[in-house]
């Protein structure tokens, strides 16, 4: 292997560190450090270089001159202004994004997007220019929860305000976007909702394809003991942190980690780097406060002692550089690592300078790192806000900490300030001397308030033979009292189908209930049943009673639509599971059927008249290609509707399946239907096969209808065939009924009766198998 020669910009105590860890690398002939501080010149294979970190011309020269291998960017800024492709044009290979994907950290705007485009957990928020000041103040004033604001831009880590009120969040607005305290980084605002819980930082190096996390760390912003006074760039940080946990990292590393890597690859902008991903744990799970795309400081400092020593760091920079980190090993030793940063008297305000530093013999495991410090004349001097960073490794978080404070003493200026309490956090953590459900994810009240909170709506599915109670251990239904001579049981199951993600990605909850009930029982009336009782099946993450409330109640909905009680059902919370606030539905449907009018009758022949009735919409079937369409309209789900601009989008399209049970089964009991066909997935051309007899066909008319302004919609912008419309979707008719040609008139008539106000004539019954769809062209 050639030797490397290693160009590392910065100089902060991130890059003392990691030229103290490359130093030791055997691959490592030369490190230059631009342009370094009074520390890192004094590193084996190490030297300063007087150049401008932002002058990219010029590194690159200096580069070239002297046959550097590998670069090493150390802050963001130079990242995100494009260092990357500098280097890539002659040939010199970065540890580090390209531009493109360094906005994951220079735009706030839009890495929350990109979070929200790859389904990444992180909190609720909403993005205003500066022009929309009043909006903005209107949203904070509305949203219903605690907000946090955050310039879009860089702001050297003092972008985000955390107001504690609405007025101090509008006053925080208003600093923003008038008075332009951030400047060019203000112009777009983020507001977000403040989550809750311990935060964790996660370092993980990527090559665009594979991400190997380090051990989890915490920080300290604030400078002041006890998390008090102004935010830092940071004044001490540990790892691992014992609240992320085992299967915490591994949900980090499956929900987050992995799904940003993936997603930035397949959006053109893989990312090569250090991928350090703020969160926060809350009670729903990891969520991401913030990507940065670099070392994390003072984080760095604990972590490269964690670094087993034959780790060689050089090596692993420069596979993730050639997109081949899996060929490499990133090995940690057992143990803690600890920083804890010293800073002028003053900091983060304004602070003396040129104050000398004596720094005495460090403990064995510590280091004692350099940040803002100069050397001049033999001497070293403060030049900065952090001046150093002393860090220690030990086999136990106190005696990491021990050993830190221990170096700590042996640093001396004037003005020193230093935090006493690091590792505060992990500290104060009580041991868990027995786990509960509620700590494995599982609330038994939450289970308990949901079912008193559905109890009302639960009742009014009463009808003879349930009384529509719930909260044992099944349901009871008693067919004696629905006067059935020779009924025949007739059941069926199904669920909502992507229409649910729809509904979640919307935050309209009450519709999908019906959905439910309507996809199960339409299916019983099809066989001539009438619906008797129902049973569903709620599942989910994390439950939240609101949410299932609204569910439920659209079942119940749904119950008195159909006629049917609902007698029972199972809400199985279950962590880790299903993402986020995600869920899932299925029910199970139950009717009878006097046994000489079970459908289909096999008396279908040739020559019987089909009769559609009018659906209220696209029902639950095909949305995965409704989905589809939407996403190349460009149109989101909050947009106004295309063809009827009094509702969203998202409202549109989750209006519910229709029940057909009341306007159809009166039709069916009299014996004037021969079958019917439930038209769902798979629309006329799979449906209405199923309820003939075999050998026969049928042909569709689709003049006979107007076409919905919704499936026009699908058709045009998603460029469906009319062919392929009639394969997948209902196309305006949720029900097909097979008639004898002597009786469609009483048939209409009893429809008519039943409520039914249009019923159309579509097409007849064929001896050829198939169907045929004529007139295609009425819908173009």
């Amino acid at each position: 292997m050639s030797a490397l020669r290693i160009l590392l910009i910065g100089s902060g105590g991130r890059e003392h560190a990691l030229a103290w860890k490359l130093s030791q690398s055997p691959r490592v002939d030369k490190i230059f450090v631009c342009p370094g501080n009074g520390g890192t010149s004094l590193e084996s294979k190490t030297s300063n270089v007087d150049l401008s970190a932002s002058d990219f011309p010029a590194l690159v020269d200096f580069a070239l001159k002297n046959e550097v291998s590998l670069v090493l960017p150390g802050p963001e800024q130079p990242l995100v202004d494009g260092i990357e492709t500098f280097f890539r044009k002659v040939g010199i290979p970065v540890f580090g994004p390209t531009a493109l994907a360094a906005r994951m950290e220079g735009s706030k705007a839009f890495s929350k997007a990109f979070m929200d485009r790859h389904q990444i957990p992180t909190a609720r928020f909403k993005v205003f220019p500066s022009a929309q000041v009043d909006q903005a103040i209107e949203y904070v004033r509305t949203c219903g929860f605690k907000v946090v604001l955050k310039a879009d831009g860089l702001a050297a880590g003092k972008g985000v305000l955390l107001p504690e009120t609405v007025d101090e969040a509008i006053a925080g607005l208003k600093e923003i976007m008038v008075d332009n305290v951030f400047g060019a980084a203000g112009q777009e605002v983020v507001i977000e909702e403040l989550l809750v819980g311990p935060e964790v930082s996660v370092l993980a190096f990527s090559d665009g394809y594979t991400v190997t996390s380090l051990p989890a760390a915490q920080d300290h912003k604030r400078i002041g003991e006890g998390d008090t006074g102004p935010n830092t760039g940071g004044m001490g940080a540990y790892a691992p942190a014992p609240v992320a946990t085992p299967d915490i990292i591994a949900r980090i590393t499956k929900e987050v980690l992995e799904p940003t890597i993936r997603g930035m690859r397949k959006e053109g902008f893989p990312f090569v780097g250090m991928l350090f991903t703020g969160l926060m744990l809350t009670e729903n799970g990891p969520k991401v406060l913030e990507y940065n795309v670099r070392f994390g400081d003072p984080e760095t400092e604990a972590l490269v002692l964690l670094l087993e020593p034959t780790t060689d760091l050089a090596s692993i920079l420069l596979a993730c550089a050639e997109h081949r980190l899996d060929s490499v090993e990133v090995k940690t030793r057992p143990g803690y690592g600890v920083s804890v940063v010293l800073a002028s008297q003053g900091y983060p305000g304004s602070y003396a300078k040129n104050k000398e530093i004596t720094i005495g013999q460090m403990p064995n495991d510590v280091v004692a790192f350099h940040a803002g410090t100069s050397a001049a004349g033999g001497k070293v001097m403060t030049s900065g806000g952090r001046v150093l960073v002393v860090s220690a490794y030990a086999s136990t978080l106190q005696g990491a900490l021990d050993a830190a404070y221990s170096g700590v003493a042996n640093v001396q200026f004037e003005g020193k300030v230093f935090r006493r309490d690091i590792a505060h956090r992990a500290l104060s953590v009580k041991p868990v001397t027995g786990l509960t459900y509620a700590q494995a994810g599982v609330s038994v009240d939450a289970g308990n308030a949901l079912v008193e909170a559905i109890k009302p709506h639960v009742r009014a599915t009463r009808r003879p033979g349930a009384d529509a109670e719930i909260g044992g251990f099944g349901g009871v239904f008693d067919l004696k009292a629905t006067g059935y001579k020779d009924p025949v049981l007739v059941s069926g199951t199904d669920g909502v189908g992507t229409k649910l993600r729809v509904a979640m990605d919307v935050g309209l909850h009450d519709f999908v209930g019906i959905d439910l009930v309507a996809m199960s029982v339409n299916d019983l009336l099809v066989q001539g049943a009438e619906p008797l009782y129902f049973l569903d099946y709620f599942a989910c993450s994390k439950l939240d009673v609101d949410t299932a409330a609204r569910v439920v109640k659209g079942i119940a909905d749904g119950c008195v639509q159909a006629g049917c009680a609902l007698i029972g059902g199972e809400t199985a919370e279950m962590p880790s599971m299903y993402h986020e606030d995600d869920y899932d539905l299925a029910g199970f449907a139950v009717g009878a059927v006097e046994r000489s009018l079970i459908l289909p009758q096999p008396t279908i022949a040739p020559g019987d008249i089909l009769l559609g009735l009018p659906s209220s919409g696209v029902h639950s079937n095909g949305f995965s290609l409704v989905r589809k369409v939407v996403a190349l309209s460009g149109l989101s789900y909050s947009d106004p509707c295309p063809w009827d601009a009094r509702v969203t989008l998202g409202r549109a399209l989750l209006e519910p399946t229709r029940v057909y049970i009341k306007s159809v089964l009166p039709a069916a009991q009299a014996g004037l239907l021969k079958g019917m066909s439930h038209i769902t997935g798979g629309g006329f051309v799979e449906n209405i096969p199923r309820v003939l007899p075999k050998g026969m066909g049928c042909f569709i008319d689709a003049s006979t209808w107007e076409l919905p302004p919704i499936f026009r919609f699908l058709m045009q912008r998603g460029g469906v065939e009319p062919l392929e419309m009639a394969r997948t979707f209902n196309n305006g008719l949720g029900m097909v009924l097979v008639v004898a040609s002597d009786v469609v008139e009483r048939a209409i008539e009893a429809l008519h009766n039943a409520g039914e106000s249009n019923v159309y004539r579509i097409g007849a019954v064929t001896a050829q198998s198939g169907v045929e769809m004529r007139n295609l062209s009425a819908w173009s």
